[in-house]
């Protein structure tokens, strides 16, 4: 039998007609990104798509829904699509008292909006400049006149610190409060040092170390002073718990006196 010949290839077609079908494709092609672009372009302007309602989540004590939508909405750029959301949250976190705003679009024209308050803990003094410390140890910056709480420990201390200060006041004022005292004030000096005011008005030196170094020579200091301050029919101005087994303390009226610590333990017969 005679072998079939393979069937003859297609004549190649002319480049002419191969470049005006690649011009036509590359034609179709951008007028289908001109056409994307242009839809594009009409939903960020569409009126349709604007956003008509902002809804305000998250426990909201210090704002009210009317004071964020007046002091935020009017800072918001965009409709549903095209709105920076990096920049809306920044405009709801500029509001007094907001800590942090989460955001999300929820179809088809809503703005959900999480708020975190700031939960002030202590007052700050650090740079000279009044200000308030929140309960995670952020500095931040609002009206003073509208913290009721009037018990607010002062925190005064390098930039940076108020963490730090705060989680060593967290526990301080327990320990001294077993005592009948309370700490109003805690500073934290450049070279580390600590000290306490009290609400008696007596100034408490820490000096440095670890809160748990710091916490066991006011515990050493706390379980005689009052022996101290009961014998002598004195009030407490002054003490200095840095040294390492002993502490001096300057009554009202009296000299500094060191008192060996295992000493003033002791009750006196």
């Amino acid at each position: 039998m005679a072998r079939r010949r393979p069937p003859a290839a297609p004549p190649a077609m002319p480049y002419d007609i191969r470049l005006m079908n690649g011009v036509a494709s590359l034609l179709y092609a951008l007028a289908a990104l001109g056409l994307l672009a242009a839809l594009g372009l009409w939903l960020a302007r569409s009126p349709w798509l604007n956003i008509r309602v902002i809804q305000l989540e998250g426990d909201l004590q210090r704002n009210s829904v009317a004071t964020i939508r007046a002091n935020a909405a009017p800072r918001l750029a965009g409709n549903f699509v095209s709105i920076d959301l990096d920049q809306a949250r920044a405009a709801f976190e500029a509001v007094p008292w907001v800590r942090q705003a989460t955001l999300r679009r929820v179809w088809p024209d809503r703005l959900a909006v999480h708020l975190d308050e700031h939960h002030p803990a202590a007052l700050w003094q650090g740079d000279g400049e009044a200000r308030l410390v929140n309960d995670r140890g952020e500095v931040f910056e609002a009206n003073l006149g509208e913290v009721e709480d009037e018990s607010l420990p002062e925190f005064s201390g390098p930039e940076g610190s108020a963490a730090q200060m705060l989680s060593l006041y967290r526990r301080l004022a327990p320990l001294y409060a077993q005592y009948k005292m309370a700490p109003v004030a805690l500073q934290l000096s450049g070279r580390g040092s600590w000290s306490l005011e009290l609400d008696t008005g007596a100034t408490v030196t820490l000096g440095r170390g670890s809160e748990d170094e710091l916490l066991a020579r006011s515990e050493r200091f706390l379980r005689s002073v009052d022996q101290i301050t009961g014998r002598f029919q004195r009030d407490l101005e002054y003490a200095d718990l840095r040294h390492a087994d002993a502490y001096a303390v300057r009554l009202r009226g009296i000299t500094t006196t060191v008192v060996p610590a295992a000493k003033a333990a002791k009750k006196p017969r």
